[in-house]
């Protein structure tokens, strides 16, 4: 009888005890880790005012992996409020579809953009009473690109005064934190952000433009600490 009693008291505080990895109100999770930012992008047609407009190509934008850092301040036990920084994107834009419009600029790198992606989240951790947290997150984000510069190449095709709209959209993303210990953890996240920019420039002393969605995902994988 005494043996059972004990049982149910032991089954009874394990139950209602919290677990050792559950975050906490006030806990400060810091990470860093690898970001990669891939561009699901789509762009109009390239504009030139003197040639009618449409001049029937297009650009594309490749990927960069850059150093992520990032910051979660928790509410309670399952929400908290994120924000991701990172070192500075560089990504290569290539002119495309340039055969049948008659210029003879060719297909190929066109330019060099910088960016960064500041994203602030609400973030939801579900309860799973075990080293595995996954979680799921809204945001907003402000991209801001600078340091835009063609190729010496399209330089010498009169491409000049290179400039890219700042963008603010959308940002939503899924990911798991598998704790270590009580402080350490891994974390893996996805997100895609919404990112729209217009890029304006000169060639031939005429101006141009063309409209970008580069929309794209973005990959995490860090190590975290708590605090």
């Amino acid at each position: 009888m005494k043996k059972s009693a004990l049982a149910t008291l032991v089954l009874a505080a394990l139950v209602s005890a919290p677990s050792a990895f559950a975050y906490e109100a006030g806990d400060i999770i810091v990470r860093a880790g690898l970001t990669s930012v891939s561009p699901n992008d789509d762009s109009s047609n390239v504009n030139v005012d003197a040639l009618g407009g449409n001049v029937g190509m297009g650009v594309e934008v490749d990927s960069n992996t850059q150093l992520g850092l990032n910051l979660v301040y928790m509410l309670d036990s399952n929400w908290g409020l994120e924000v991701l920084a990172a070192t500075p994107f560089t990504h290569d834009v290539t002119l495309i579809d340039t055969a049948d419009n008659g210029l003879g600029l060719g297909d190929g790198k066109l330019a060099e953009v910088t960016h960064l992606p500041p994203t602030v989240s609400a973030v939801y951790f579900f309860d799973t009473n075990s080293a595995f947290t996954p979680y799921v997150g809204v945001g907003v984000n402000y991209t801001i690109f600078f340091d835009e510069e063609f190729t010496g190449a399209r330089e010498d095709q009169t491409f000049t005064d290179l400039d890219l709209d700042n963008s603010f959209g959308l940002a939503a993303q899924v990911g798991f934190d598998f704790q270590v210990d009580d402080n350490w953890s891994i974390n893996a996240s996805a997100r895609y952000i919404k990112i729209d920019t217009t890029a304006e420039f000169t060639v031939a002393d005429v101006k141009g433009s063309v409209d970008v969605d580069i929309d794209p995902y973005v990959f995490t994988i860090s190590a975290g600490y708590k605090f």
